[in-house]
């Protein structure tokens, strides 16, 4: 099928109490992994790809690549772009085909922050696309994005934030980080389930790989419709290239190898599906 917008999607995963998996894709192979995970588990499924993915592979190139694979697949696909960093990139994204936007100004003021998701949404929503902000910020260093402190997003400007943006998700800061986490994390549920209490939109979770099973199944069961995994993907794919080079030092077919890390994709892929409750839902 073609690519859907992740407006409905979201939506139903709301209602449905579960949340729809987000996975960050660097290639052509990541991208076939995720959506074959996606159709073995009957999942809808998000596909994201950051500022820096984008520097890497292109817009067109993303897109093209997404929406072939999309429209052999039997399940809901959508195309995502994951920290838009400007509003020069959030609209030449919705030109070249995304189905999804992120804007996130998660590092400015609190005025500036709503000037400039306002602005993307004013040009997403007259072409029928989604828009997801941030509020509060997610610590941690994952591709080009970098934050060294982080503040855990407040309820009541939550409120107010999606109220004077128009926003459709919200991606909320409550103890994740993006990138490996040093030592356990802690999650202020708490605040998850006062944000969920003020704000009527789809919550989105960022920074999940790594997290127990156990986090992410309250977290959604709290009030999260959307989780975003990147790095345990990257670390998998590239574990499972490593250790068949070593193995195989004299293999040179990238298929071969390619193969191994789209194999670790899918079972990951797999499972973080069924912890988010998204199994059979597409």
């Amino acid at each position: 099928m073609s690519l859907v917008t992740s407006k409905q999607m979201l939506l139903d995963a709301q209602a449905g109490g579960y949340a729809v998996g987000a996975f960050n894709v660097e290639n052509m192979e990541m991208i076939k992994a995720v959506i074959r995970a996606a159709e073995e588990t009957g999942s809808p499924v998000m596909l994201q790809t950051t500022p820096s993915t984008v520097s890497y592979e292109g817009l067109s190139t993303c897109v093209a690549m997404v929406a072939a694979e999309a429209k052999m697949a039997s399940v809901p696909v959508c195309l995502h772009l994951d920290h838009g960093s400007s509003f020069e990139l959030a609209v030449q994204a919705i030109r070249e085909g995304y189905t999804s936007i992120m804007i996130d100004g998660s590092g400015r003021s609190f005025e500036d922050n709503i000037a400039l998701t306002r602005k993307v949404v004013e040009a997403a929503h007259p072409n029928g696309l989604p828009v997801e902000a941030e509020l509060g910020k997610v610590g941690g260093k994952e591709d080009d994005l970098s934050v060294e402190t982080d503040s855990n997003t407040d309820p009541a400007q939550a409120a107010e934030f999606v109220e004077r943006t128009g926003v459709d998700s919200l991606a909320v800061a409550i103890g994740t980080a993006h990138g490996f986490y040093s030592g356990v994390p802690v999650l202020d549920k708490e605040r998850l389930s006062q944000i969920r209490q003020v704000v009527s939109i789809p919550l989105v979770l960022h920074g999940a790989s790594g997290l127990s099973d156990e986090e992410v199944r309250e977290c959604v069961a709290r009030g999260i419709c959307k989780v975003n995994f990147a790095t345990e993907l990257r670390s998998a794919y590239t574990d499972a290239m490593k250790k068949l080079l070593a193995s195989q030092p004299d293999t040179f077919d990238p298929k071969k190898f390619g193969k191994a890390g789209m194999d670790a994709v899918t079972e990951l892929v797999k499972n973080r599906m069924t912890v988010c409750g998204c199994c059979g839902r597409g």
